[in-house]
């Protein structure tokens, strides 16, 4: 029951960390601009207003003020758990809107605290409102949670990992479900020429391993037998990437993941799937690691996609986007490595564990 109760305070540290990164996103050029620090704060409205930025601002702080909301001692009546959720939510905000005026390629902004604020304080509300039929034990997520998922902070922790995984599928430029190319993220050429019949073996093999892979880690979390739950939520790893070529590449192009290679590579990956959710749960844990060291391996020996690097698709560079498409960059980089840890510090002895008890059979 405490790690129900668990389960919005994590979320809430995990998208905390995850919009400091966006915030300061790239991380690099610190100066000072000559300018007072705070000086921002008593600045005029801009000359120059985006709409989708304001949006984008309000809509980025409600899930942080619904999981603090949620995560708040239930002793708390609702008005104090609203107003110390809005606090925390703007404390941050000031925080790093002030270390931006230290980023040339970013800038500090009232409007945008003023924004951050107001989306904490919607969110704070549903967290406020709604967080029994949410978090509470045997309602909403947490019957969900206590039903499916793995108990304590594995449990957590692994649901985490797949919302990152999900997340790291609104990079548009990047093969289908590709994770772990620190070739990329650190500027390293490739070490094979490309060839067009090699590129598309290599595109298949990285797409079947990183299925099964991620298929499999799924399945890791989950305390009974069956495929729904990764076969959707590969779905939803597809429905983001389309999503995310169609909002973000300019001209809109919503199937550019499908390449010959993806194609083929999802085929065998659902072949691959389907059996190897037939093995044991400790077998199937081991595949999960090797499939993740397959697919991290494959994806920084390729040849760069030309697929992705022609001029008819342009990443979109305005608002806010540049900085998810940072954050959502790195997470796919680091996605493999995290996962891989998790797998070895509780993958095993989960799977043991799990195997002796009732439940892996399909029972509830």
């Amino acid at each position: 029951m405490s790690s129900i109760r668990s389960l919005p305070r994590h979320l809430a540290i995990a998208y905390a960390a995850l919009l400091v990164y966006a915030c300061l996103h790239p991380l690099s050029g610190w100066q000072s601009s000559g300018l007072p620090v705070f000086d921002y704060l008593i600045a005029p409205w801009p000359k120059y207003f985006s709409v989708d930025d304001l949006i984008l601002n309000i809509a980025g702080y409600i899930p942080l003020g619904l999981t603090i909301a949620s995560a708040l001692p239930r002793g708390w009546s609702k008005k104090r758990g609203i107003a110390a959720t809005v606090l925390f939510a703007a404390l941050l905000s000031f925080c790093l809107e002030t270390i931006q005026g230290f980023l040339p390629t970013r800038t500090a902004s009232n409007i945008d605290i003023a924004a951050n604020a107001v989306g904490a304080c919607i969110g704070a509300v549903i967290g406020a409102r709604w967080r029994q039929a949410l978090f509470a034990p045997q309602r909403g997520v947490a019957r969900w949670r206590a039903r499916h998922i793995t108990d304590g902070f594995t449990g957590d922790a692994g649901l985490i990992l797949l919302a990152l995984w999900l997340l790291a599928q609104i990079t548009p430029d990047h093969l289908l479900f590709a994770g772990g190319d620190l070739r990329r993220l650190l500027g390293i050429a490739p070490p094979l020429p490309f060839q067009a019949g090699r590129l598309i073996a290599f595109e298949a093999m990285q797409t079947a391993s990183i299925m099964l892979a991620v298929g499999l880690f799924a399945r890791c979390i989950l305390r009974v037998a069956g495929p729904f739950w990764a076969i959707m939520l590969l779905l939803l790893g597809i429905g983001a990437r389309t999503l995310a070529s169609a909002l973000f590449f300019v001209p809109s192009d919503p199937l550019a993941w499908l390449t010959p290679g993806t194609g083929r590579g999802l085929i065998a990956g659902s072949l691959l799937l389907v059996a190897a959710l037939r093995l044991s749960r400790v077998a199937q844990h081991s595949l999960a690691g090797a499939s993740l060291l397959v697919s991290t391996a494959l994806i920084n020996l390729m040849p760069e996609s030309p697929y992705f690097l022609d001029n008819d698709h342009a990443i979109l560079n305005r608002g806010n986007y540049p900085n998810f498409y940072g954050l959502s960059h790195l997470v796919a980089a680091l996605w493999p490595l995290a996962a891989l840890a998790y797998l070895s510090a509780f993958g095993l002895w989960q799977g043991e564990r799990l195997e002796n008890r009732h439940d892996y059979h399909g029972h509830p």
